[in-house]
């Protein structure tokens, strides 16, 4: 529920690249009880064959046609495949349906029709074989929404961790690291950890970029010349931000202790930690949008999908993420 009480949260789900598993984990939604009502943004076409290699049972409601949420059943809001898709097999003709379906649920969120945006797992290589510049939601994301700057954040129990790049080249991530970057991914980080996630004094640990820290300057002097100053900026605007901090030993539990997030370099950096600490119970949250928006972990699976061994957990943990913030906000 809001958190005046008044009416429930509605999401919405667009579950990704047709041929992996994200038709698969939006159908098992059907087996979880969410206090939030969903609506899958799809084919429903596509939903009827996945279900039935699953062997699901499944009653589809047409909400572009009913404009309500029928209990047990899968509500949709349906947009066509360009060519009709097999499970586990990509093509780039359904490149636009995905994005089709990233833009209508956007733009139910700025109606203030629905409270928040989860998203299943797509294939980039794929959407840009199609000659569509893609480079990931969180970019997408961004530039849909006018946004200039956003922080691709994922979290996992005892967990958070930001980026300060995202889908970048190792070798662009040196020259692409400045300080109004650093300056405004904090400032969108502790504001949006104390809005959606309610943390009153947010704790940030900043990590350095080189090995050791840079080792006052002989590693690289990045840390010296810009993410030190950076820091101290961030501070003197009231951010408790500390650091910067060697990698290889932000991530130990000594460190950790009473810190609400860690704000890494580039997504390598970061993210196997996270990962490895909680693959398949993470989300990844997209902070800064004026739409609240969460997705899964993982990839697409190919392999997996339509066999019914998808893990659907991380899809339902971004449900649950999406709704605890909404609900914060609403």
């Amino acid at each position: 529920m809001s958190k005046n009480g008044s009416e429930p949260i509605k999401l919405v789900v667009t579950p990704g690249e047709p041929a992996g598993i994200g038709p698969d984990l939006a159908i098992a939604t059907l087996t979880q009880t969410f206090n939030a009502q969903l609506l899958v943004i799809a084919d429903p076409e596509l939903l009827k064959e996945r279900s039935q290699a699953l062997g699901a049972d499944i009653t589809i409601n047409d909400w572009s046609r009913t404009r309500c949420f029928v209990k047990g059943h899968l509500n949709v809001l349906p947009v066509a495949l360009k060519r009709r898709c097999r499970a586990g097999v990509l093509d780039s003709d359904n490149a636009s349906y995905v994005l089709e379906t990233l833009e209508e649920a956007v733009r139910l969120c700025e109606s203030q029709e629905f409270h928040g945006l989860v998203t299943g797992p797509v294939n980039k290589a794929i959407i840009n074989q199609a000659g569509i510049a893609f480079s990931g939601h969180t970019e997408w994301l961004a530039d849909r929404t006018d946004t200039e700057k956003v922080v691709m954040m994922l979290a996992t129990p005892g967990l958070r961790v930001a980026l300060a790049t995202t889908h970048l080249p190792l070798r662009q991530v040196a020259d692409a690291i400045t300080g109004d970057l650093l300056i405004q991914t904090l400032t969108i980080l502790d504001g949006e950890l104390k809005e959606k996630f309610g943390v009153e004094q947010p704790v940030i640990s900043v990590c350095g970029l080189n090995p050791h820290a840079g080792e006052s300057g002989h590693l690289g002097r990045e840390e010296i010349e810009i993410i030190t100053p950076a820091i101290e900026q961030a501070r003197n605007q009231g951010i408790d931000a500390r650091g910067p901090l060697p990698a290889d030993t932000a991530f130990t539990p000594a460190m950790l202790d009473g810190v609400d997030a860690v704000l890494a370099m580039y997504h390598d950096q970061g993210l196997p930690v996270l990962k490895h600490q909680g693959f398949g119970d993470a989300v990844n949250i997209t902070l800064g949008l004026p739409v609240i928006r969460t997705s899964v972990d993982h990839g697409t699976a190919l392999d997996l999908a339509g066999s019914g061994s998808a893990n659907p957990h991380s899809l339902y943990t971004a449900i649950q993420y999406a709704e605890e913030m909404a609900a914060r906000i609403t």
